[in-house]
């Protein structure tokens, strides 16, 4: 028995449209909600007041829209400092990650948060950053989206890349 206790934990895979993942062993997981096949809370970098989130969605075959109008879409849900809209402001890039096809996205901002379903006026939340990947799974798309304190997206970056890269069939 002391032999297995021995033995490090390893994280299972995350599961969704044909697709795993395995999250950074820093992340909580907060399990699948409502139209979301996991949410991990990211630890906040030091001075920022809230952690990061990234929620991975998936909504069946064919479901959930196009690559491009979900890419246009969390444009949408970013505004610059000054108020204006962030289209062209957005750094995209497609890219294969063992085989798949990925459209990921970085932007910052002030993001309007949902604030819930009985909220319907979001949240508004300068200083955010949100780096996205949308991959092309054998069962559809499955969308991870990364949003937070621009230092703690920035402190957690190479994380968020580490999880798209155990992107596996």
């Amino acid at each position: 028995m002391a032999v297995l206790a021995a033995v490090p934990a390893l994280l299972p895979a995350e599961v969704a449209g044909g697709i795993k993942w395995t999250p950074p062993s820093a992340w909580k997981s907060q399990g699948p909600r409502p139209m979301r096949a996991a949410t991990y809370t990211v630890p906040a970098a030091p001075g920022d007041k809230e952690p990061g989130e990234v929620a991975v969605f998936y909504f069946g075959p064919g479901q959930g829209g196009s690559v491009q109008a979900n890419i246009q879409r969390w444009i949408g849900q970013f505004e610059q400092p000054d108020g204006k809209p962030s289209a062209g402001k957005e750094k995209t890039a497609k890219r294969t990650i063992n085989g798949l096809p990925v459209t990921t996205i970085d932007l910052s901002g002030t993001y309007k948060a949902a604030a819930g379903p009985m909220a319907p006026t979001p949240v508004s939340k300068p200083g955010y950053r949100l780096l996205g990947a949308i991959v092309e799974g054998p069962q559809g798309a499955v969308f991870f989206k990364f949003t937070g304190p621009a230092k703690t997206v920035a402190a957690n970056q190479a994380a968020f890349e580490s999880l798209l890269a155990s992107i596996t069939r």
